[in-house]
């Protein structure tokens, strides 16, 4: 690996999420008004919260709390994975590059959490 991060801007896996965030708000747009208050706000709040919690634990100081934060993150993918599902389910939308996306971010997210917890990490 280069240099550390020196912001949540530089991780591979945040950019990755806010990506996934992006495509997330463009599918959801065009959901049903009906969904406004429902599906669409869950997906929406579930998929931010990835990126957001990476961003939170990389400016935590201690190895548990950062990866405390990365496990959110994970729990809030497998989140969007279900809701992805259900969309597909619904026929409000079958996207292949999302799902393919979340896997992308689900192992990054897991080799990094494998990688801290197996390292001598101190915040410097």
């Amino acid at each position: 690996m280069g240099e550390p991060a020196r912001s949540f801007q530089d991780l591979i896996v945040w950019q990755k999420a806010h990506s996934f965030v992006v495509e997330i708000y463009k599918m959801t747009a065009h959901f049903p008004k009906t969904e406004i208050y429902g599906l669409t706000s869950q997906i929406r709040r579930a998929a931010v919260s990835v990126p957001a919690n990476i961003t939170e634990g990389f400016k935590k100081t201690g190895k548990a709390d950062k990866i405390r934060y990365y496990n959110i993150a994970q729990g809030s993918l497998e989140e969007c994975r279900y809701y992805l599902l259900l969309t597909k389910d619904l026929k409000y939308c079958d996207s292949v590059s999302l799902p393919e996306q979340a896997e992308e971010i689900s192992k990054l997210l897991t080799a990094y959490i494998n990688s801290l917890s197996k390292s001598d990490y101190q915040h410097k």
